[in-house]
């Protein structure tokens, strides 16, 4: 599974990507509004840090729009993915861009027809926002186990981005079904980091360590 992160706070990508696990960064109007900085400087400085996939949305509503700003974000960097709402403007303008090489992921999923049209209409990436399903009183999982079998029956190239992500538990429940990628808030991924035990075992580690009176030099 890869691992994205969903923000547009520089200094935290850059510490994630220090690590090695970072495949890819995903953001949107909402969160480059936390950052209070230029969304166009915003997503050139994150492309420069990663080297996989940057989703930088469009937000424009109607299709000659949505690509006249797709055309400002894609010439940003190389890694540049266009950000694309579920409408029938935004599954044309994907036809377009994917036909011109151009990565892009669609967004605002809450479907599986959703994520079959998607899917026909050559996106890169769909991404099924569970959090927010789950907020309604459905089970985003069961999106994620549809769209997967979906998509495994026709060997669809999409690649199912789980977004909207609150909990480790989702990322767990997401890399079971087969999910491709999951993007989820920098708490949220080191919290996959954290156990108890671990943190008991090393405590004990080191009191005992500490006994023998010797150091690693």
């Amino acid at each position: 599974m890869k691992f994205f992160l969903d923000t547009a706070d520089v200094a935290e990508i850059a510490d994630f990507a220090a690590t090695g696990l970072l495949d890819g960064v995903t953001t949107n109007p909402s969160l480059v509004a936390k950052s209070g900085r230029n969304f166009l400087e915003v997503v050139k400085e994150i492309c420069g840090i990663v080297s996989g996939p940057v989703s930088a949305e469009v937000v424009a509503t109607d299709y000659d729009n949505m690509l006249r700003e797709a055309d400002i974000v894609r010439n940003l960097a190389p890694n540049v993915c266009v950000k694309l709402p579920l409408t029938m403007d935004g599954l044309k303008a994907c036809r377009k861009l994917t036909g011109e090489g151009t990565l892009v992921n669609v967004t605002l999923c809450f479907s599986a027809p959703q994520a079959l049209l998607a899917a026909k209409a050559g996106a890169s990436f769909i991404s099924p926002f569970v959090g927010r399903h789950d907020d309604v009183g459905f089970d985003g999982m069961d999106l994620i186990e549809d769209i997967r079998l979906i998509y495994d029956n026709y060997d669809f190239a999409t690649e199912i981005l789980v977004a909207s992500v609150r909990h480790p538990v989702h990322i767990l429940q997401a890399a079971k079904i087969g999910a491709d990628v999951v993007t989820a808030p920098p708490a949220v991924l080191r919290q996959l980091a954290n156990h108890p035990l671990t943190d008991r075992g090393l405590t004990q580690f080191l009191a005992d360590w500490a006994k023998t009176g010797q150091t690693i030099a």
